[in-house]
């Protein structure tokens, strides 16, 4: 879910190791969370097995500039780290990104300058990354760097074909590839520019679907899958972006609930005879291409097609041949349908493995390529994260789920012929959260584990879970940058209460350094609250909520109904209901806390960003005797604001009824009592800064009183060092003088 992936991210690192009393403890302060190095010691980034088991890759910052990314190699026989390449050594033309890659970074959450993404060659020899517009290929073999392109056109979405003879990647809108061993440079489209794209995914399904790409090599090289989307449906919005010295008018395609989506086309490019067959995505309806894969025949491909209204969603099949197609599944809800990453075709190219919520979780299904089931794989109540990797010559698949606990994720093993769909093998064992990362021969795996004890350590295994090497220990000794601070460190206790409709509600509280229970202490309950997110879950915590509790605050922090990973029954109250009972069980929250005796039940705030700052402004409104202050960033106010695939999947359409009425937050803003502060970027293209431009208003015309914060040229984000030393700075002291201890 978009809202939840953009929220700020966790400060991650090391492990902690008991110091005596004795050892001086520093006072953390804003600024040291913001400032290098990292806190609690440096994690590797787009970490990765090169083709085979032997080598590992990563990016890392550089020594001068922590935010400026070289690429690096671990090889895992000798446990040695090489640089292959410095980023301040590589010269381009370009220098600024260009809007398109500016919001395409946006979109996936990329930060930082360098070598910020990379790809290996299918056979190790090769690797290839963006750098400042053009693209670069590096020799494993002759450790040498090539510029491919050199344009005063930015390229993106930069990749290697399957077998590494060729370079695709999109310019000026249209489909390009390089043959590597002629240096022949060919356009595949050249009709894109304006409001046509080629190759290239639309706003939604970057944003919404996680769609970055729009086109897919075929695994023999013999052709390519790209979109064609035309923007004209789509509604302008006429948007000012405010910079500090300047202020841009921004006409953006945005396409606003209810409004027209972009019209898009499937082809299928013949790179023999560079013929393309479109094939007709319109004859389908109103609708959402969501994903799209070949098989390993390279003679079908599948995508995934996904009613308006998202109720339905269908995996079909196009035979580049006879140009025929079929609907493998058809998914319906009475809701809406999640969408997933799990389709995996098998090599005999007749089965299949499918992810699937129709029990009422998600897990994974074995069927036949024309569309029969044969098993359910994975069954019980609980919920599939996603599957990992399939050994076929085993007949093993392997996959990550919350069997233990919704709070934790794991490893499991399971066999794709027999066994029992409710019993796996769990391979992980350490309580907390493991992300896993097979290699392309499944003798290895890397498992990045944190725990709220524990921060991320990196660790490679072999296939049964015995650990082999560590790649990031990360031991903290006297010289850490985290060793000081341990003495007053603070973790969490963990939960559960019971909702109105009897399901359980998971939370977590850190209480302050030095806490007294005879004492009553001001909480900021630290909320996001929005579907496809999940904030309480066994794994390192927010630094910032670490220094509120270091200031004295108890810090709460409470997964309401419609959050992720506890089945469709948990998430369907808020199905045309947003802002309803994701107040009522912030609500329980709140009165459990005021039973407890360390609790000052009059000093109750809450914090949250982006659909956090939405219920900050819910629950500020609509329960303000128990919410005494509150701060909220970027929130969306108005669902009528926001884009089509997000609101509707949840709310329908805006011409069904009251429902995006009643979920709005401007009915209930008389009922603010309480102190409030709201942010936001002021060149937000994805939560408009109109959504509180508008609240601005309503709350000016009512002479109610309220305080606010915006940021010249801040996208949804608010990123940049000084930028958030600012922001938390200010969140901090509005705690302090509105609910801290007086």
């Amino acid at each position: 879910m978009s809202l939840a992936s953009r929220f700020l991210t966790t400060f991650v690192g090391a492990c902690i190791v008991v110091f005596s009393s004795s050892v001086y403890a520093e006072k953390l302060t804003i600024e040291r969370l913001f400032s290098a190095p990292s806190l609690v010691g440096e994690k590797p980034r787009s970490l990765r097995f090169a083709p085979g088991d032997n080598y590992l890759s990563y990016l890392k910052g550089s020594e001068s500039n922590p935010d400026r990314y070289d690429l690096w190699l671990y090889d895992i026989k000798k446990a040695e780290h090489t640089r292959l390449v410095a980023a301040d050594e590589l010269t381009s033309s370009s220098q600024e990104l260009s809007e398109e890659e500016k919001a395409r970074r946006e979109r996936q959450r990329i930060s930082g300058s360098g070598i910020i993404e990379y790809s290996w060659s299918k056979s190790g020899d090769a690797i290839l990354f963006p750098y400042n517009g053009d693209i670069f290929y590096y020799s494993v073999k002759n450790t040498e760097v090539t510029q491919l392109t050199e344009t005063e056109a930015f390229e993106t979405d930069a990749r290697l074909s399957p077998k590494g003879n060729f370079v695709s990647f999109i310019r000026n809108q249209n489909l390009f590839y390089i043959d590597l061993a002629s240096g022949k440079e060919t356009a595949v489209t050249t009709a894109g520019g304006g409001l046509v794209k080629y190759g290239m995914a639309e706003f939604v399904a970057q944003e919404e679907m996680k769609r970055m790409t729009g086109y897919w090599w075929a695994p023999d090289e013999s052709a390519i899958a790209l979109t064609r989307v035309d923007e004209s449906p789509v509604p302008v919005a006429t948007r000012t972006e405010i910079y500090a010295d300047t202020v841009k008018v921004i006409k953006q395609r945005y396409p606003f609930a209810g409004a027209d989506n972009v019209n898009i086309d499937l082809g299928v490019y013949q790179l023999a005879d560079a013929s393309t067959q479109w094939l007709g995505l319109d004859e389908l309806g109103d609708g959402y291409l969501t994903r799209v894969n070949w098989l390993n025949d390279s003679e079908r491909l599948s995508y995934q097609w996904q009613s308006r209204d998202q109720q339905r969603l269908d995996l079909r099949l196009f035979d580049v041949n006879t140009q025929q197609q079929q609907v493998l599944v058809e998914e319906t809800s009475d809701t809406w349908i999640n969408l997933h990453n799990d389709l995996y075709f098998l090599e005999d190219n007749n089965h299949f493995i499918w992810a699937s919520e129709r029990s009422g979780y998600k897990h994974l299904y074995l069927y036949r390529l024309d569309g029969s089931l044969i098993r359910q794989l994975t069954s019980g109540d609980w919920m599939v994260d996603e599957l990992e990797a399939i050994d076929e010559s085993t007949g093993i698949l392997y996959f990550t789920a919350r069997r233990k606990s919704p709070l934790e994720r794991h490893l499991y093993r399971a066999q794709l012929n027999s066994g029992s769909s409710n019993n796996p093998t769990q391979i992980t064992q350490r309580e907390g959260m493991h992300d896993v990362e097979f290699s392309s021969t499944f003798h290895r795996y890397i498992d990045t584990f944190s725990s709220p004890e524990q921060p991320v350590q990196v660790s490679l295994h072999g296939p049964t879970g015995e650990r082999q090497a560590w790649l990031l220990e990360n031991k903290i000794d006297k010289g850490h940058p985290l060793a000081n601070y341990l003495r007053d460190w603070n973790y969490p206790e963990f939960g559960q209460l019971t909702a109105e409709d009897g399901q359980t509600l998971y939370y977590k509280m850190t209480k302050p350094s030095d806490f007294d229970k005879a004492k009553k202490y001001p909480v900021m309950v630290y909320v996001y609250g929005g579907p496809g997110a999940q904030r309480v879950t066994k794994s390192w915590g927010n630094h910032f909520v670490q220094y509120m509790t270091q200031q004295g605050f108890i810090v709460f922090t409470l997964d309401n109904r419609g959050s992720d990973n506890r089945g469709k029954a948990f998430e369907a109250p808020i199905y045309k209901n947003m802002g309803s009972p994701e107040v009522t069980d912030q609500v329980t929250g709140a009165t459990f806390l005021k039973s407890l005796p360390y609790v000052n039940e009059d000093r109750i705030g809450i914090y949250g960003h982006s659909y956090g700052g939405y219920m900050t402004l819910m629950t500020m409104f609509k329960a303000p005797e128990h919410f005494k202050a509150g701060v909220s960033g970027a929130p969306v106010t108005d669902w009528r604001l926001y884009d089509t695939h997000y609101t509707e999947r949840f709310m329908g359409m805006p011409d069904e009824g009251e429902n995006y009425e009643a979920s709005s937050v401007f009915p209930y803003a008389d009922g603010l009592k309480g102190d409030l502060l709201m942010y936001h970027g002021m060149a937000d293209d994805n939560v408009l800064f109109t959504h509180s431009t508008k609240l601005y208003k309503q709350l000016q015309d009512n002479e109610q009183p309220f305080e606010m914060m915006n940021y010249p040229g801040k996208k949804h984000s608010i990123n940049g060092r000084h930028t958030k030393i600012h922001l938390y700075s200010m969140i901090a002291q509005f705690f302090q003088q509105t609910i801290g201890e007086q």
